[in-house]
């Protein structure tokens, strides 16, 4: 029996979309679950709400059977064809950045009164970095992640500790967690990097040396939680794989690398100068399974894979999400004045919504607790500040009215920052 993983979230998203006029764009890293989303889920909701299947009309244009139909001047013409009558046809397009010409094609069928489009797209550079522009303000994106910790504890059959040490190591990729074994896990991971990912980013991105990209992916996914720029990226290919790699192709990889959705950049915000740093900045790959892979399964620091995992569920509940940095003058030991750079690991902003929150794997001891709030001390606003952690029994305020909660408390409750 097929085991079917709920995508409440993303699929309550495409529902209320429903018949808006614009065409639902479905982003997403490739394999995180789009076309289960679309073509499984929401096309039993629509049978649910009584759309007959002649009214349902699917192409996956990822699949050789249908790579006539990446020819606009084909698919087209059959879209239309597929229109019968005066009812409401819903279009369910997978892989679309593959047809040619993709944007005026949608706009076309979109602009029939009786058409509702939904399409899933792999690729950031072509479907979601100006959506608005690109279709003329007629895209409405909906980004959607690897299993977050949540949906992924609704298939896996024990404790959620034990969940906990799974998720981190193998991720939420949906066919990676509904593999039975690690071997098998591992060994899909492996086959995914090299077969799906990075062949799709060498030959969108015609890039010569693959090798150099592939190095550069090391070096990030070693990196994780750490801050670094281009500049310091060339130095360690100089130094560890004595490359002369320049600042600029490196950027340029980094582009690829965001454009596939495998990572994620945040960048360094000023809380006292409420502006922008620039660099450096902090990476996160969008799925801890892909990232512990890429390294065969070494430097598996869990103070690292929380923070990155914190990082996607943020990023999944809809929140813009930068490092804090916090410059304070302090007094030195000979009693002179000294600059210091404080960090807040994230600061999360949803509309009238803006958190501050610091991950700490562990709060054994008063130093280490003063150590993670003391940026807080720092900020003088009334916004929320908290401290994930994962030693914590449950949620508590401190004295000075910071909230200390437990990761499984945050990752399992959709609501667990409004408490």
């Amino acid at each position: 029996m097929e085991v079917e993983i709920k995508r409440d979230y993303y699929l309550n998203q495409l529902i209320a979309r429903m018949d808006n006029g614009l065409i639902k764009i479905v982003t997403g890293i490739r394999r995180c679950g789009k076309s289960y989303l679309l073509r499984t889920l929401f096309k039993k909701y629509l049978k649910d709400q009584g759309i007959s299947e002649d009214h349902i009309i699917e192409m996956a244009f990822d699949l050789y059977d249908n790579i006539e139909f990446r020819d606009p001047a084909v698919f087209y013409p059959w879209a239309i064809k597929q229109i019968e009558d005066g009812e409401k046809y819903y279009f369910l397009l997978d892989e679309v950045q593959l047809l040619g010409d993709f944007v005026s094609v949608l706009n076309g069928l979109a602009d029939k009164k009786n058409c509702d489009v939904y399409v899933t797209g792999s690729n950031a550079k072509f479907l979601s970095r100006d959506i608005a522009t690109e279709f003329g303000g007629r895209g409405d994106e909906i980004h959607m992640y690897p299993l977050s910790f949540a949906e992924f504890m609704t298939v896996y059959d024990g404790h959620y500790y034990d969940g906990w040490n799974e998720y981190i190591t193998y991720g939420g990729i949906p066919i990676i967690v509904l593999a039975e074994t690690d071997d098998q896990k591992i060994a899909l991971l492996d086959n995914l990097f090299k077969e799906t990912y990075i062949r799709d980013i060498v030959v969108r991105n015609k890039i010569r040396n693959a090798g150099e990209m592939e190095a550069l992916l090391d070096i990030l996914s070693s990196a994780i939680g750490s801050l670094t720029n281009p500049n310091k990226l060339q130095k360690t290919f100089r130094s560890v794989n004595q490359s002369k790699i320049t600042a600029t192709t490196i950027t340029k990889y980094i582009e690829y690398l965001k454009d596939s959705f495998l990572i994620e950049e945040a960048k360094r915000f000023d809380i006292k100068g409420k502006s922008y740093i620039g660099t450096p900045m902090k990476y996160y790959f969008m799925d801890m399974g892909l990232r512990n892979a890429r390294l065969n399964f070494r430097q598996m620091e869990v103070t690292h894979s929380m923070e990155n995992v914190i990082y996607n569920e943020l990023r999944k509940r809809g929140f813009n999400v930068d490092v804090g940095n916090i410059t304070v003058i302090e007094s030195g030991k000979d009693g002179k004045a000294v600059k210091k750079q404080l960090e807040v690991d994230f600061i999360c902003n949803k509309g009238s919504k803006k958190y501050y929150i610091q991950s700490a794997y562990s709060l054994e001891t008063e130093e280490k607790t003063a150590q993670e709030i003391r940026p807080f001390k720092k900020i003088h606003d009334s916004f929320k500040k908290i401290v994930i952690t994962s030693n914590t029994p449950k949620p508590f305020y401190n004295d000075e009215g910071i909230l200390i909660m437990n990761v499984f408390d945050f990752l399992l409750k959709p609501d667990s920052l409004e408490n």
